[in-house]
């Protein structure tokens, strides 16, 4: 499925995310996957402090991961997104490439709804605030 990214970070492995088979461990991927999306917030001029502050709060309702290629020690994580949304949801479309042999280690559909001050919302604030970025 071609995406069109709207954001890119990198980082590296670290040794401690690595299980006894000497790969990251699969629980470290949620990690990975929403350090992006906090990292994509920040530069999109909406970070979760300023968000708090709002008293908004996005919250993680369904993730769907399917692992493709293990990552390991030394491997340095390409993560990308694309974001649309659906309804009061936003979904994130996650990639993660082994950045060094370019092979996708990971694809990811992270589906996101908004409280404000509390109650469920539709999310108009936070899609206006990232509208140069939905699909």
């Amino acid at each position: 499925m071609p995406a069109h990214y709207v954001y890119r970070t990198e980082f590296d492995v670290r040794d401690y995310e690595l299980d006894s088979e000497g790969i990251v461990n699969n629980a470290i991927y949620l990690h990975y996957l929403e350090h992006t999306r906090h990292c994509f917030c920040r530069e999109a001029g909406f970070s979760f402090e300023e968000m708090r502050k709002q008293g908004m709060l996005p919250v993680v309702n369904r993730v769907e991961i399917d692992y493709k290629v293990p990552l390991a020690s030394g491997d340095v994580v390409d993560s990308r997104l694309w974001v649309e949304m659906k309804g009061p949801r936003f979904v994130f479309h996650q990639d993660l490439f082994n950045k060094h042999t370019g092979q996708l280690a990971l694809r990811a559909v992270v589906s996101v709804v908004c409280l404000e001050n509390g109650t469920l919302s539709r999310g108009e604030t936070l899609a206006s605030a990232f509208s140069e970025y939905l699909q």
